[in-house]
């Protein structure tokens, strides 16, 4: 009774950590709120009960933008303490969908065959990603790409990109000109004038681009404005859309719209964010929307650069160094606005902000290639993505952004179970290195070592005879297995480390805490199993947890033997086999001693 008492505290305790935190994902800023009227109410009855709450509580909602009418969206202005107040009244509650706040994305950023435009050479960001090979096949041509960012101006490097027409959500007008240079910047990425003998190259460059201006001159804007984009960039035929901007705070309002373009086969993409934070950001952090993480010139994850929760893949987003002399060759080389006098300039930038658009710009070239469906155009960007074997963070999401094979994959429509198989085997996917942060887990593994486990549970049992009870089967799964598929789970924004803990075996405790998948020669060994026990074999129950903690641990470290010899310190060769093997056999041999002391004095 009193250890269920117990488990029931543990776990009444455990709701309400859960239930109370607050999370990874950081608060937003807002100083409007949004009010989304139902749909069963015609325009008249709206405007008729907006007169009367108007009057008595003496706010003014005003229309979002042009487009707000037939939405029944409208803004008023106010901070977190008139949003609770808002929340609170009858009128309102009886009225609308939903009340929440306005909240204020921004850019996010940190800044500062070949083609003939001079300076791709110093465009190391496309070599990385392999676009050359992917040109060879297509160039975008077809494909629309919504810019949802500070707006576009007409660069000179911009003269021969084809434009569809776009809007200013800010100043809610057709003209969608760039008055801060993030925009123009992203929008060259993914389709800069190309193989012109003018400036620099874009990846899509016979792509089309749709201006929608949601971010003010000083890189700030609302999710009203962006929402509203969204639908916009749905409705008048964008293919992709291209988020370089984020925030704090979750809104119904941009889930909405994000599952509306999602529904239309629109391919949604954002950045991660700019905080070197353990969770992407918003909208990046939403499930429909691929979250772009950012790398420097070297491959490895840029400083600044979100990761862990949310992320998706990774992409050049460039890491300039710091200090008054500071070299911009390792950030993002495009032509974009003086935000000052508006002129032409060429400027490198460093960001996710960077990185997104060359997700977009790849995703373009998957859907000019056959593929539009924006799952299938996500599965082939992991398929494609070069694997980070070592990723236990989650810095790289599915791995590196790769164009030619994203295009190579999308021309041959290699989209069917067997390719999907035989690219997770050449990529490390189904092996004992587990696949976690992403989503998944390597199943097959895990479900040898369970068996291996309990087989030689069975064995045991046979040659001397026990009573087998939980504790010996928690013992069994607990060393071979543990509760594996914890591991790639991300709940409520909690940190992932509890998670990992928690779904490791005996042997993986050592690698919980650090960013490899190598196991730890001192948990990986006989040493626990040995000191469990040395502890436990004098408790009548608990002794057969530790006995049945060595049987496991036995098939676990057999298991990666065999499959994935990895060990911290000793490497992945002979070496690292002979450990995990004979350790593996001391395992064995202690269970076997124990039950057959514990068999003989019954």
């Amino acid at each position: 009774m009193k250890k269920f008492l117990l488990s029931c505290l543990f776990f009444a305790g455990l709701f309400w950590v859960l239930s109370t935190y607050k999370g990874l994902a950081v608060e937003g800023q807002y100083d409007s709120m949004v009010l989304n009227f139902r749909d069963s109410l015609s325009p008249a009855q709206v405007d008729l009960e907006l007169i009367s709450i108007a009057k008595k509580y003496g706010i003014e909602p005003k229309f979002n933008s042009a487009f707000s009418k037939s939405d029944r969206l409208y803004i008023v202005k106010g901070d977190a303490q008139e949003l609770e107040k808002l929340k609170q009244l009858p009128e309102i509650r009886d009225l609308t969908e939903y009340v929440e706040a306005n909240y204020v994305y921004s850019m996010d950023f940190i800044g500062g065959s070949t083609p003939n435009d001079p300076m791709y050479k110093d465009q190391w960001n496309l070599k990385a990603i392999e676009v050359e090979k992917a040109w060879q096949k297509t160039k975008g041509k077809g494909i629309t790409i919504a810019v949802i960012d500070t707006g576009v101006s007409r660069v000179e490097d911009l003269k021969d990109t084809s434009f569809v027409k776009g809007y200013d959500f800010v100043n809610d007008r057709e003209d969608a000109s760039d008055d801060n240079g993030h925009g123009t910047h992203v929008a060259g990425t993914i389709a800069q004038s190309t193989n012109n003998n003018f400036g620099v190259a874009g990846i899509a460059y016979e792509a089309n681009i749709m201006p929608l201006k949601v971010l003010s001159a000083s890189g700030g804007g609302t999710i009203s404005d962006i929402a509203e984009a969204i639908i916009f960039a749905a409705d008048n035929g964008a293919n992709i859309i291209n988020m370089s901007l984020g925030g704090g705070g979750e809104s119904k309002l941009m889930q909405e719209a994000i599952d509306y373009a999602y529904k239309k086969g629109v391919t949604i993409i954002a950045a991660a964010g700019n905080s070197n934070r353990n969770a992407a950001f918003y909208p990046a952090r939403y499930p429909k929307v691929i979250a772009v993480s950012a790398t420097g010139i070297t491959g490895e994850k840029a400083p600044y650069s979100n990761y862990g929760a949310g992320v998706d893949v990774a992409a050049p987003g460039g890491a300039i160094a710091k200090g008054k002399d500071a070299d911009t060759s390792g950030g993002i080389l495009q032509n974009t606005i003086d935000p000052k006098n508006k002129q032409s300039v060429f400027r490198s930038f460093q960001g996710t902000s960077m990185a997104a658009p060359h997700v977009s710009g790849v995703a373009a070239l998957i859907e000019a290639s056959g593929v539009k469906d924006p799952e299938k155009v996500f599965q082939v960007l992991k398929q494609s993505s070069r694997k980070v074997s070592d990723d236990t963070l989650n810095y790289y999401g599915a791995g590196h952004l790769n164009a030619a094979e994203a295009v190579k994959i999308a021309s041959a429509g290699q989209l069917g179970v067997n390719d999907f198989l035989r690219w997770a085997r050449d990529n490390g996917y189904l092996s004992p290195r587990f696949w976690i942060d992403g989503g998944a887990v390597a199943l097959i593994p895990k479900l040898i070592m369970v068996i291996g486990s309990y087989l030689l549970a069975w064995l045991l049992n046979r040659w001397f005879p026990f009573r087998w009870n939980w504790s010996f089967s928690n013992g069994v799964f607990f060393g071979g297995a543990g509760l594996f598929f914890l591991r790639g789970f991300y709940v409520f924004d909690i940190t992932q480390l509890p998670f990992r803990i928690a779904g490791s075996s005996l042997p993986e405790l050592g690698n919980a805490f650090s960013n490899t998948n190598a196991l730890n020669p001192i948990t990986a060994s006989v040493l626990l199993p040995l000191g469990l026990l040395l502890i436990l074999l004098g408790h009548p129950q608990w002794k057969w947890f530790a006995i049945g903690a060595s049987i496991g641990t036995s098939a676990c470290l057999a298991t990666s033997a065999v499959l994935s010899p990895q060990m911290m310190w000793i490497g992945d060769g002979m070496s690292a086999i002979a450990f995990l093997s004979v350790n593996a056999i001391l395992c064995f041999g202690c269970a076997y001693l124990s039950i057959k002391s514990e068999t003989a004095s019954i």
